[in-house]
Order: C-alpha cells, then structure tokens, then sequence
C-alpha cells in the first residue's frame, strides 16, 4: 500500500478572514453549473428519490438553483416530472395547447383537467379564432355544443404582437382585467401566449433560474445501463436542461461511454458527469466532453460508500484536486456530499467548487417527496441512500 497524501475533509480546515471592502447586501452568489448554465445562488438539490421531483426542483430553481430529478422512475414518468418544471413558469408559452372551434365543449373539457389549464387558445387552421377560458366552461351545460358557441371571438380579443415589451403586456392585462394575452404575427397567427400568472410569479421570484425562453431550469440524472439511450431522448424531448450521468463510481469506462454517445447525439444539451475524486478522473471526464463534473465518493450523510467499500477520498481534497485539472478549461465542478453546515458550503466554494449539490438539507422540506412518518407526536420525512436496498429494488 502507498500512502498518496495527506486527505483533509470539511472539519479538518477553517477559512482564514481577510480584508474585505464587500458589503453583505453586495454579494453575488451567481455562478457557473457548467460550460452554458449559470445559476443565481450554487446549491443544486441531489438526484435523490426522497429529495427531489418535480416539486422541490420548481422551488429550486425559483430561489436560483437547480434540481436534478432522480431516475428511480420509469422514463416516461422523468420527463413528465421535467416537463412540470418547464411549464410551470414561461415568460411566453411559444406553443400552447389549442382547440379547434369545431370540438366540442366536453372535448374542451376534459383537455384542460387533463394538462391542468384555465384557458385554450381557438384555432382554425394556422388561424387564431378565439380562446375559451374557465369562466367560459365554468357551469356550462351544452356538452356537446362545439366550442365555437361559447368562446371569446376573434374580434373581442386581446393580443399583443412579437416581440412586445413586458410593460405593454402588463398594462393590458389591467386595463382589461383579463389573465391571458395573446401574442400574434402580422397575419393573426397565434404565436404565443402569455399569462398573468407567470408575470406573478416573475415578480415574486426575480432571482429564479431560467433559460432563454423563460421557463424554470431542470436538470435530470441517467445511468449507464439498458435502455438509457432512450430515457434520454425523452428527457431531451421533455426540454431538460442538462443531463446527469450519475453513477457512485465516475471514473468508469461505461461512464466516459455514455458522456460522449449523449454530448454526440444531442449537442444542445449539456452534460455532467460523476461521482470522482481524483485529479486523473476529472482529467478524463474532460476528455470525454462534459460540461460538468460532479466531485464526492462516499462523502454523503446517509452514504456508506466508505465503510462497505473502504473506497473514498476526503471531500475537501477531492474537490481541490479536481479542481486543479480542470482548471483553464471552463468547465465548472459540483461537490457532492459531505455537507453538514452552511460554514461546509463555504469551504467546498473555496477549495474549488463552483456549486454544492445537497441531500440531506433538503431532504426533510414540505418540497421533498419522501413519505410522512409520524413519531411520538412529531412528522419526520423518509430519506435514504440510492444505493440502499429500497432504492436499488425499486431500480436504482
């Protein structure tokens, strides 16, 4: 055996104050999750099945981080979980769901119950008709009428033209007293919509995670194995962000594998990889054309990576030795695992990290998915490793 160094981990270091001119109400948190996304405030919520779905990624990304959905699900129902995220908030719906004004008020229906709307715009064609909204439906009887009957026409309605300012939208949106505004091209062709709800929740939440079309960022994690390559093909047809190639062991040729057939398929979409500890591991990761690199073998509050397999490096010197290989190349690094106070963020920040990925923090919040458990008059939330036998039976 040879001892390759000496390994130091979170409680093993303090940072040392300095001179500073920096107020507190003067930090920028932003930072980079990989080469393309940037993120308001470093904290990522772990791919985790008692940490993060739909729910807890839309808070996330709402505050300025990211979620990455975990993959004990079937594909279908991932990206499903992605999608809500991506319409959960757009700054214009560029394809919303439309009727025609020929189905029916039933039809009409059971379309907004299934997608969860109030409103559907009325197209004939390639041309914008009307729209029906909840009040139009509210109590309605005739079932069987088509739509047309009961719809907002064309001419009573209100749009805006590409490209409209925000401002313009909001006022009309007051000086009408309406939820919805329609924006059009020069030939009345529906091209988008907008709605106050999503103007709302703009203003309530300026510093969320966005991409360039308005709509909340996601992430999602995938394996290595059987039927990856399609779970990311809806993923990506689901609008993901980025992709997690997430495996306890980063440094395997299935890994490497699986970063480049993804980064060479679908090159729009950016590419994390992990977990690693070591300098040579990051360096071919690079190699293989991530975007991203996620840091921490066994690190994990509930991860017994470290005493089943004796496998591991001390967080804090995993992610400055990472660090050092990646240095100059753009691509940021996410430690994963090991935190146990907020002081531990800081820390991983300065040993290299561009962004924390947490579990445990935020397994026990309204958000997560874990089950309720009442104990002696108190509610606990599950939470358990991905490598436990509960996790590993349902897929992982």
């Amino acid at each position: 055996m040879r001892i390759a160094q000496e390994a130091l981990t979170f409680d093993d270091v303090l940072l040392s104050p300095a001179h500073s001119n920096v107020l507190p109400k003067d930090v920028d948190l932003s930072t980079q999750l990989t080469r393309d996304i940037s993120l308001n405030i470093p904290l990522v919520s772990a791919a985790m099945d008692t940490v993060t779905e739909s729910r807890l990624a839309i808070a996330m990304a709402q505050e300025g981080g990211i979620g990455i959905v975990h993959k004990n699900m079937g594909a279908v129902r991932q990206a499903d979980e992605v999608l809500q995220v991506k319409k959960y908030e757009s700054g214009v719906i560029k394809e919303p769901i439309t009727v025609s004004p020929r189905q029916s008020i039933r039809e009409v229906l059971d379309t907004t119950q299934a997608n969860r709307i109030s409103g559907l715009p009325v197209v004939d064609g390639e041309d914008l008709v009307g729209i029906v909204t909840a009040r139009d439906l509210r109590f309605e009887t005739r079932l069987d009428d088509p739509v047309a009957n009961i719809m907002t026409p064309k001419e009573r309605l209100v749009t805006v033209r590409e490209g409209a300012s925000k401002k313009e939208v909001q006022a009309l949106l007051h000086k009408h007293r309406i939820e919805k505004v329609l924006v059009i091209n020069k030939d009345f062709q529906l091209r988008g919509m907008v709605t106050v709800k999503d103007i709302q929740k703009s203003t309530d939440f300026p510093n969320a995670c966005k991409d360039s079309q308005g709509s909340l960022r996601v992430g999602a994690a995938v394996g290595t194995g059987s039927g990856t390559e399609e779970r990311v093909e809806v993923l990506v047809n689901a609008g993901v962000d980025v992709i997690v190639v997430d495996t306890a062991h980063g440094h395997s040729q299935g890994v490497l594998d699986r970063i480049a057939w993804i980064k060479r398929h679908y090159s729009e979409v950016q590419v994390i990889g992990g977990n690693i500890a070591t300098e040579a591991a990051a360096r071919d990761l690079l190699a293989a054309g991530v975007d991203g690199v996620k840091v921490g073998i066994g690190p994990g509050s509930i991860c017994t990576t470290r005493m089943v397999a004796g496998v591991g490096v001390p967080q804090i010197t995993a992610i400055a030795n990472a660090a050092k290989a990646l240095k100059g190349s753009g691509v940021p690094l996410i430690g994963d695992g090991g935190i146990r106070y907020s002081g531990d963020i800081a820390k991983a920040l300065a040993a290299g990290a561009s962004s924390i990925m947490l579990g445990s923090m935020f397994a026990g919040t309204e958000e997560a998915p874990g089950e309720v458990e009442l104990y002696q008059g108190r509610s606990y939330k599950s939470y358990r490793g991905m490598g436990s036998l509960g996790a590993m039976a349902q897929g992982s």
